[in-house]
């Protein structure tokens, strides 16, 4: 069973936001989806430890701290370091892609330009965390 997701969305661009949130009400998803403009928004919402999200999606192009330098601060917690974050980002540069990988990323998605193949790879994505047996703090 399916079960709705607490999702922590990082994402700088507005119009990205907005399709996400779109998306998941287009999918009829019940999954709560809390939005951070940039990494140090994102820190400040973990350093609670209170209330985690269930997986993070987390866009690599965003200004002061990037989405790699983010994971690295991430992935070094002892206590965020196991939530999933799948990187949802328009860079199909290979070393990012490596390196994101090398540091513990859970998936990495590239956004397509066609809305449709967007919400398909949003509903694969969100579908198998929600079946994912997932620790919760």
């Amino acid at each position: 069973m399916k079960k709705p997701l607490k999702v922590l969305l990082i994402e700088d661009n507005m119009i990205e936001i907005m399709k996400m949130n779109r998306t998941v009400s287009l999918l009829k998803a019940k999954h709560e989806i809390t939005e951070a403009k940039n990494a140090e928004e994102a820190l400040a919402i973990l350093e609670t430890k209170t209330n985690l999200p269930d997986i993070i999606l987390l866009d690599l192009n965003m200004p002061k701290i990037n989405g790699i330098e983010f994971l690295a601060i991430l992935k070094n917690d002892p206590d965020l370091r196991h939530i999933p974050t799948i990187i949802l980002t328009t860079s199909d540069n290979r070393k990012d892609i490596l390196e994101c990988y090398r540091i513990g990323i859970s998936g990495y998605i590239l956004k397509p330009l066609k809305y449709e193949e967007y919400v398909s790879k949003i509903e694969i994505a969100l579908s198998y965390w929600s079946i994912n047996e997932l620790k919760s703090a």
